[in-house]
């Protein structure tokens, strides 16, 4: 294929389809291979599970706890994709997972269609296609919470405020759908993660009128229907919400959640500025090697309006999650957009050196430091199954890197970077195939097998609600139901004898067998799982009990 027959394969709207199927490919391998993660994920779907169990989709609980940390939008997605696909009785994290690709697939397509408009239909392409295939996305994409989906509304409102912006400085007269595009994506971000997505946005329409010095172009966006749109969008669950908590939803969200992040490092989350910075070459992978040549462009080429835009959508949101003493890997991806839009402009002239040596380094550096990894996680905990899944993310992250920068160096940027993506995508799903093999890590998946043999679980309408002592995490809770008992010892011995299945850690095997005496009860061990909690950072070694009488069955380790 010819350059002139691929620029007319990806002209229009394919272009943006193309970018939104290599964000599908990306991601779909973490979403169908990884099993539930904790905590966060396992949180937000057990919280969805509730809702379609009860009904209430105003209220957002876990177990019995309220959820009240950000609104509801994500939670309904959820809920909509697990009613078309699955059930919750099934218990399926993918259904769950569907609205992060879904998230993930829009941000592509929206960052190649604002691509196309900037810099061409073939920098377009590249802008998405980079974007769905960085290993930030991609892996939130397989991840049942906000942030693949929120990446997607903040990218869809960038793209809709820049066709604005561009306009405007062209002298045309701003269309309406452009800017139903920016009100809609800034009323979703809202909905799936309050103020974040504004985190984003306002501090770039401030950037660009204050480096313009003209604030004229903001009246060409259409607020006095724009803004009732948002608040039709935010309002009505605002309203519900406030009502069935009597206000207690802002206060958790507020000065509950919001503020502890703001104030200090929230729950062990503390860290200096530069974090983000140190990790974008391993996150933005496998574009990596376009990272110096994004950021010279910014530079170089500021006074371009397309250009200027870009940077003042990375560079004040960047500085203030860096500035924000917590700090979570995935708190930049909205600012990904920017980054992957600069990455494409830049092939759309030759490469200077010092970028060109600059990114064959990081690549390098970046697909070694993915091998070595690999390497730790099959030595720390893999087995033989590991082994395959393993082999296939080191070589193709080191072939991502090392074809990657041999092109590059050759002068051959765009041949470059296609490699790259399409050996990191190859990469990142071996990866989840790897994460998937280390049994170690995953604890609630075996004790669930555990369970369901003895005839236990409680979906086998056998026994009631499990008790757990020492392994409290949301992941065995979504896979065993919203009445899964959390307690110690005392309580395990006491659901014990309620004729109840009980699951003890090793920690707590002494206290539980003097409650349990003291009760006059004697379990049966079913099944044994050694393993790694990696919330905690601790080894767990827990014990399957089922209550006297019943089917005998052989232990399970």
């Amino acid at each position: 294929m010819t350059s002139s027959d691929f620029d007319r394969y990806i002209a229009g709207w394919r272009g943006p389809l193309l970018a939104a199927l290599v964000a599908l490919l990306a991601g779909l391998p973490a979403l169908m291979l990884l099993p539930p993660l904790d905590r966060d994920e396992s949180r937000y779907a057990q919280a969805t599970s509730q809702m379609l169990e009860t009904g209430d989709f105003v209220d957002i609980r876990f177990q019995d706890d309220p959820r009240w940390k950000k609104p509801v939008g994500i939670y309904w997605m959820q809920a909509v994709a697990v009613a078309a696909t699955s059930s919750v009785e099934n218990r399926d994290i993918a259904a769950y997972r569907i609205p992060s690709i879904l998230g993930a697939m829009l941000a592509a397509a929206a960052c190649a269609w604002a691509g196309a408009a900037m810099f061409g239909q073939r920098a377009g392409f590249l802008a998405g296609a980079i974007l769905g295939a960085s290993f930030l996305l991609s892996t939130e994409a397989g991840i049942a919470k906000t942030d693949a989906m929120l990446c997607g509304s903040v990218t869809l409102a960038m793209a809709g405020l820049a066709r604005i912006y561009l306009a405007t400085r062209a002298g045309e007269v701003p269309i309406r759908p452009h800017k139903l595009m920016f009100w809609l994506g800034l009323g979703l971000s809202i909905l799936i993660k309050g103020p974040i997505g504004l985190i984003v946005v306002a501090p770039a329409m401030i950037a660009l009128s204050v480096w313009d010095r003209d604030v004229s172009w903001l009246k060409r966006l259409g607020w006095g229907w724009g803004l009732p749109l948002v608040a039709l969008i935010v309002g009505p669950w605002a309203i519900a919400i406030t009502i069935a908590t009597d206000g207690g939803f802002w206060t958790e969200a507020i000065a509950g959640d919001l503020a502890p992040k703001i104030a200090g490092g929230d729950e062990g989350h503390g860290v200096p500025p530069g974090l983000y910075l140190l990790l974008a070459p391993l996150l933005f992978f496998p574009a990596t090697l376009l990272l110096p040549a994004a950021l010279s462009a910014g530079w170089h080429r500021r006074s371009e309006p397309a250009i200027r835009f870009l940077v003042c959508w990375l560079v004040p949101a960047w500085l203030i999650f860096e500035l924000t003493p917590t700090k979570l890997a995935h708190y930049t991806l909205p600012t990904f957009g920017a980054l992957a839009l600069l990455a494409a402009a830049a092939l759309t002239r030759p490469v200077g050196k010092a970028s060109r040596y600059a990114g064959a380094g990081l690549t390098i550096a970046v697909g070694a430091l993915l091998a070595i990894a690999s390497v730790w996680l099959l030595t720390e905990y893999g087995r033989s199954t590991a082994q395959t899944w393993a082999t296939i993310t080191i070589v193709f992250a080191i072939l991502a890197g090392l074809i990657g920068a041999f092109l590059m160096l050759h002068r051959a940027a765009m041949t470059a970077v296609i490699a790259s993506i399409a050996l990191g995508v190859v990469a990142h799903g071996a990866l989840a195939g790897t994460l998937r093999q280390l049994r170690p890590l995953s604890v609630a998946p075996q004790l669930e097998k555990v369970l369901l043999a003895a005839n236990l679980h409680p979906r086998q309408g056998r026994a009631g609600p499990v008790a757990v002592t020492g392994f409290h995490e949301p992941s065995l809770v979504f896979l065993t139901g919203r009445d899964t008992e959390l307690t110690d010892a005392a309580g395990a011995a006491r659901a014990l004898a309620e004729g109840r299945p009980v699951i003890v850690e090793a920690r707590d095997a002494d206290a539980f067998r003097e409650a349990a005496a003291e009760l006059g009860v004697t379990g049966r061990v079913v099944g044994e799982v050694d393993g790694h909690n990696y919330s905690k950072g601790d080894d767990v070694s827990l014990t399957v009990y089922a209550p006297p009488g019943g089917p005998m069955v052989e232990p399970q380790r």
